[in-house]
């Protein structure tokens, strides 16, 4: 640990070094800020590989770190670290850096020293502090909502019975009587609590549901005289439960106050609903909570890498019947394995989000997932396994490359379906011939053509190039005169190709990941499936694209910018493959089939921005998905062929081009399904939102004011 655990670290950039010789193992220093409440991976960035043992890494710290924890390896292994030390740097020698060591340019290296700086107040936000700010500013009931929350009972047109089931095994005494009393406290009252003691040696645990239940009719213990496992118990609370919707909960966590009113509410509000799930936050043994986990709508591919969906999960009791409770043979994983086969039942609109925190989960080291994570993680890689062979899916699960306790799902396919690249360009011969050369030598897929766009481009020594690689049998060039209109080239090429697999591709991408089409084309040949996106690094290893969230700062921005390339992001969304809104066409697959439904990309209005995000609009508008994956790696260097916004004319078009998408798309970009209304619109990289784009649903019944969702233009947050 670096720093004074009770003093803050003064904020700015730093240059970190250290010697790291490692005796076992291979090298993967991350390292974390601690804000005074310890750590989490919230607040994890990766370090470059050291070099001749040697680590330099550029830092911005954050408002309020007490401390930077440093983990050199992931797996087990013996490390030497020494000759650690920290540099105060300016902004002016932080851009030097940038230069010297990653041969970044320096107006690139300037700017993303300054937009780095001004991501400071995001870090503090997710400290344990904020966090803190935000729940009693949103998420604490005051005595008015508790009253509306009663008036708003009343009305309901059905009032469900909910069940909770909870299997109990030699749990913390204090533990157990917070999460009996999180229950006591609902201020939805039809509820019951179906409880197995799955054979505690502690007698105390036997006491005090026996006490609990002569005070509450509601809590009906179950007394398991053996140890049958988690699974076990909880089909036996399941054979005892009597509610409309059944309520996981585990013995040691707690829910909110409102948690069942709002599975109630929503059970009312969506009457084809069989699944829903809620947002989750952490809780220690003080009762402090932190480590939100703000979740998107439903996103199979998503639960395909994590089991994100839990907790709070509800379901509806008929389903339960249906399947046979839980699967056996998954303990740890149990849940994991039943939220896969409601995926395969179940069609999206009857998996229903619900967009407030209403579990508290307890990090406890009894813990089944805590203490025994690998057989958690197989049992969860078996579930999905078993999960791809019922779908009959051409597939198989191995441990996610970023973070092994996550999964990735491979996708095989039998034959390379032929691939039209298309790559628009203005001269720049250097980026363009090294992106060709990426395709060409550096790709693990061959059954490709390269069709190079050439809009009016006039330097010799780039048409010299045009002759020469228009040799290869798998390289054209098409000429594209005119003013630069992307939309138009890309139109006038996909119309000069005749495959169905359509790569799109910027000039300034250079290939490092030679699997990288491979991946894009395994998820886009792929049944309902509109186009994919790759993931993209700056030259500093920093991420460029990450996927898109609409809304932001008006249209849509690139989400998570300028993290570390091996960072598991928020809520590890930059190492897991994905739905999501947008991707951007410097990397973009598509089908054919597609792009002539929608009518392709609009010349007429988007000329230069924003026709990618127009484009898959319209894709999923027709009942396609997006796809974004990690495993698909390549550099971008941004629109080098085109510059920047930096014109008067420029500035217009773009602002214009803002205006067109804000009336053509209006309120859908203010609710983006696979972000999470709490998260902020006014920034890139996930932070609290100030206001919250969802109101409490007895909002209405409080007199107060009905909040974002009755004045979505006013929520840009």
């Amino acid at each position: 640990m670096l720093g004074d655990g009770d003093i803050a670290l003064r904020p700015g950039w730093v240059i970190l070094s250290c010697r790291l010789v490692m005796h076992e193992g291979t090298a993967n220093p991350t390292l974390y800020f601690n804000f005074g409440a310890g750590i989490n991976e919230l607040d994890r960035i990766s370090l470059p590989p050291p070099a001749d043992a040697m680590c330099h890494a550029l830092l911005r710290i954050p408002l309020h770190v007490h401390s930077l924890v440093m983990e050199p390896m992931e797996e087990p292994g013996t490390f030497e670290l020494s000759e650690v030390t920290i540099q105060e740097v300016s902004s002016f020698e932080a851009a030097r850096f940038l230069c010297l060591n990653h041969h970044v340019p320096v107006g690139r290296a300037t700017e993303e020293v300054l937009s780095r700086s001004r991501l400071e107040p995001h870090r503090d936000l997710k400290s344990a502090e904020s966090y803190s700010a935000w729940v009693k500013q949103h998420d604490t009931l005051t005595a008015e909502d508790i009253s509306a929350i009663r008036r708003h009972i009343e009305t309901l047109a059905h009032k469900p019975r909910i069940s909770v089931v909870t299997p109990v095994y030699d749990t913390l005494i204090p533990h157990l009587q917070e999460m009996l009393h999180s229950l006591a406290g609902q201020l939805y009252e039809d509820w019951e609590l179906c409880v197995v003691d799955d054979g505690s040696p502690n007698p105390q645990v036997r006491g005090e549901l026996e006490q609990a239940a002569a005070r509450d009719a509601r809590i009906k213990p179950v007394f398991r005289p053996i140890n049958g496992g988690i699974t076990a118990a909880t089909n036996d609370g399941l054979s005892q439960a009597s509610g409309d919707w059944i309520v996981f909960l585990d013995h040691d966590d707690t829910l909110s106050p409102s948690a069942l009113y709002m599975i109630a509410v929503y059970a009312d509000a969506h009457a084809d609903a069989v699944l829903m799930y809620s947002d989750s936050d952490a809780i220690d043994n003080s009762g402090r909570r932190y480590n939100p986990f703000f979740k998107p709508d439903w996103n199979y591919d998503l639960l395909l890498g994590m089991n994100y969906l839990n907790h709070l999960c509800a379901y509806r009791r008929t389903f339960l019947d249906e399947v046979g409770g839980l699967p056996t043979g998954f303990d740890g994983s149990q849940d994991y394995a039943l939220n896969l086969l409601a995926a395969e039942r179940l069609q999206a609109g009857q998996i229903i989000h619900i967009p407030f925190v209403l579990y508290h989960w307890r990090y406890a080291s009894y813990s089944v997932s805590y203490n025994r994570v690998q057989r958690c993680t197989d049992a969860a890689r078996r579930a999905i396994s078993e999960h791809l062979q019922r779908r009959k899916e051409n597939a198989h699960v191995i441990a996610n490359p970023y973070r092994a306790n996550y999964h990735r799902v491979e996708r095989t396919m039998t034959s390379e379906p032929a691939v039209s690249i298309i790559i628009p360009t203005r001269d720049r011969v250097s980026l363009l011939s090294k992106c060709v050369k990426g395709v060409l030598d550096q790709t693990h897929y061959t059954n490709l053509q390269i069709n190079i766009i050439d809009n009016d481009s006039r330097e010799p020594e780039t048409l010299r190039y045009f002759d020469e690689i228009s040799r290869n049998e798998r390289v054209r060039v098409l000429p594209c005169p005119g003013p630069f209109n992307f939309s138009r080239i890309m139109n006038f090429a996909v119309a000069h190709t005749d495959t169905e697999v359509l790569l799109l591709l910027n000039n300034d991408i250079a290939v490092f990941n030679p699997d990288w089409l491979s991946e894009m084309v395994s998820h886009i040949t792929r049944p309902g499936i509109g186009a994919v996106g790759a993931k993209l690094i700056y030259s500093n290893g920093t991420i460029q694209h990450a996927g898109v969230v609409l809304g932001i700062q008006g249209v849509a921005g690139h989400v998570q910018k300028h993290r570390g390339r091996r960072e598991a992001g928020q809520n590890a969304r930059l190492i897991l493959t994905q739905e999501i809104s947008a991707v951007t066409a410097a990397c973009m697959a598509t089908r054919r089939s597609v792009y002539d439904e929608v009518r392709g990309f609009d010349d007429e209005h988007l000329t230069i921005a924003f026709n990618d995000i127009d484009y898959c609009l319209k894709v999923r508008e027709k009942g396609y998905r997006i796809i974004w994956t990690p495993f698909a790696e390549l550099y971008h260097l941004e629109s080098a062929s085109r510059g920047y916004e930096d014109t008067p004319e420029k500035r217009a078009r773009f602002g214009e081009e803002i205006q067109y998408m804000q009336r053509r798309w209006g309120n859908q970009l203010l609710y983006d399904p696979y972000y999470n209304p709490n998260l902020t619109l006014r920034s890139e990289d996930c932070q609290l939102a100030a206001t919250p784009r969802v109101s409490p649903p007895w909002r209405k019944f409080s007199g107060a004011r009905t909040g974002s969702e009755q004045t979505p233009s006013k929520q840009v947050v």
